[in-house]
């Protein structure tokens, strides 16, 4: 059974955290992907080589693997370069996931000029645009990606305020490959919803794997009821 086979119409769950969480730990996100599969998760994301080394001891599901790192000039940060396809693809996953906006890349390159030349190098390995608008995601398919996603729908600059859940809703209308759910995807109605509207699977992250993250919603909340008083 293939990736889209072990996914379709299934949870991922997001096991990542950055060098400045509480959480960072290749150990930890070990553990956590052991939990997500626990509970019930078809596949992972995450983030780093080392991670993935780790997880693969402690689960045996389909990973979506990426390489988050920072270029100067760049605000495309998610398997922005060669360097961080090859050692994806060397490490071994299942779907390699990378940037796929019209960002300037930190090679100049155009998302196309980019994925001919990765194409070309990995033929038969499964790749995943994460884009921040529907021409992005149409495009991605014209030029041959195997899977999109709303992943950056309101975090680039000229999409912001974007709802990925309406954006995701547009693209089940123009795409014809897969379409994963991801980007703020944090409630289990919204997953629901997304996989009601067409999406071939949903990936939620934050919402199960960021503990900081979800007690500051919680304590968000509850300052406004502070505020009343």
């Amino acid at each position: 059974m293939n990736f889209l086979e072990r996914v379709h119409k299934k949870l991922i769950v997001s096991c990542q955290a950055l060098a400045d969480e509480p959480l960072h730990s290749s150990f930890i996100m070990g553990k956590m992907a052991l939990a997500a599969k626990l509970g019930g998760a078809s596949g992972i994301r995450a983030n780093t080589v080392e991670d993935i080394k780790v997880i693969k001891q402690e689960v045996q599901l389909p990973i979506i693997g990426i390489i988050k790192k920072d270029y100067a000039g760049s605000n495309v940060f998610i398997t922005a370069t060669m360097n961080e396809i090859d050692a994806l693809y060397e490490e071994g996953v299942d779907v390699i996931a990378l940037d796929g906006t019209k960002q300037e890349r930190p090679d100049g390159k155009t998302f196309a000029e980019f994925f001919a030349e990765i194409r070309e190098k990995y033929p038969k390995q499964l790749f995943m645009a994460d884009t921040a608008t529907l021409e992005e995601a149409i495009e991605a398919e014209k030029i041959g990606v195997d899977i999109v996603a709303p992943t950056l729908a309101g975090y680039t600059p000229y999409s912001e305020g974007a709802v990925p859940l309406a954006l995701l809703e547009k693209m089940a209308e123009h795409i014809t490959i897969p379409i994963i759910a991801e980007g703020n995807f944090d409630t289990p109605e919204k997953a629901k919803k997304a996989l009601e509207l067409g999406a071939h699977a949903v990936v939620v992250g934050s919402a199960i794997t960021r503990p900081k993250s979800i007690t500051e919603k919680f304590v968000n909340e509850i300052q406004k009821i502070n505020q009343i008083n």
